[in-house]
């Protein structure tokens, strides 16, 4: 089980928020049964862009061989 304040990839892309699988979050909030958490998105520039409920088989531990890569992001209406 992941932890709070670990950082996250996400495997699967999440529209409605605007998010796309590669996108790094952190956990703020790991439910106690392990299988979701509440992850929130920052821009480079150190903004919240989104912070969602993720289920645990969505993303992934970062690891040491992942590169970080910008793109932009655009509202969700």
């Amino acid at each position: 089980m992941l932890k709070e304040h670990e950082r996250i990839v996400l495997t699967a892309d999440l529209a409605d928020d605007g998010l796309e699988a590669g996108d790094v979050g952190t956990i703020v909030h790991a439910y106690a049964d392990g299988e979701a958490y509440e992850v929130e998105f920052v821009a480079l520039d150190g903004h919240t862009k989104a912070v969602a409920t993720v289920a645990a088989d969505r993303v992934r531990c970062v690891n040491r061989h992942d590169m970080a890569h910008a793109r932009e992001i655009h509202a969700v209406s």
